[in-house]
């Protein structure tokens, strides 16, 4: 598959063959891109929530009344969770909902979410981001000169203090490396923009 490259002015100059297998079957590699998402989407949660059993509530030992006589129930805790103010049964205990999956399938996975955003014209590579100082109104001349609309991800090749630092301001637009680009996240941007250096370091990665 052959991609055009442009300049940070939106014109083309030259044009550049990618280094790695593009998937040509609409079938081949879904599983592995849900998996993947699913197992990042997983990774996020915190997984802190927690309830207090009957042994961790604050309350008395004393038995509330005496066993028999009274009329009642029988009963020989505050802490009962039929008690308003009494533990729970069976909540939510910090846990991780951490999902494993395989470099394979990571791979995979990455490889043809970039196969289909390529495929259908959402990817824009750009000789090179350079950015002399942090400057939110840069990152927007960018944008309006590739003629990206929506949400963006700007890829390159090595860590861009300045790019991040512009970019931050912007609640639709996010900056990463291509060595921490993962599926969901070339999933989510609406255009993701790579430098050459990033589609090298891609390259590496899936070839």
């Amino acid at each position: 598959m052959k991609i055009n490259v442009q300049n940070i002015s939106g014109q083309s100059v030259e044009e550049l063959e990618i280094g790695f297998d593009a998937f040509e079957d609409d079938a081949k590699g879904l599983q592995a891109v849900h998996d993947a998402v699913v197992a990042y989407r997983a990774s996020q949660r915190s997984g802190t929530a927690c309830a207090k059993t009957r042994s961790e509530v604050a309350g008395t030992g004393k038995k509330p009344w005496r066993q028999k006589g009274t009329g009642r129930a029988r009963v020989g805790s505050k802490q009962s969770p039929i008690w308003r103010g009494g533990g729970v049964v069976f909540g939510p205990r910090p846990r991780s909902f951490r999902k494993d999956i395989n470099k394979k399938t990571r791979k995979l996975a990455l490889r043809k979410a970039l196969s289909e955003r390529f495929k259908s014209g959402e990817v824009v590579v750009i000789d090179q981001v350079q950015f002399d100082k942090p400057k939110t109104k840069d990152v927007l001349q960018l944008l309006d000169q590739l003629k990206v609309d929506g949400t963006a991800l700007i890829v390159t090749g090595e860590v861009n203090t300045n790019a991040q630092l512009s970019a931050r301001n912007i609640p639709y637009v996010d900056v990463t490396t291509s060595a921490t680009l993962n599926t969901y996240d070339t999933l989510k941007y609406d255009c993701i923009i790579l430098t050459k250096d990033a589609l090298s370091g891609l390259e590496s990665r899936l070839s």
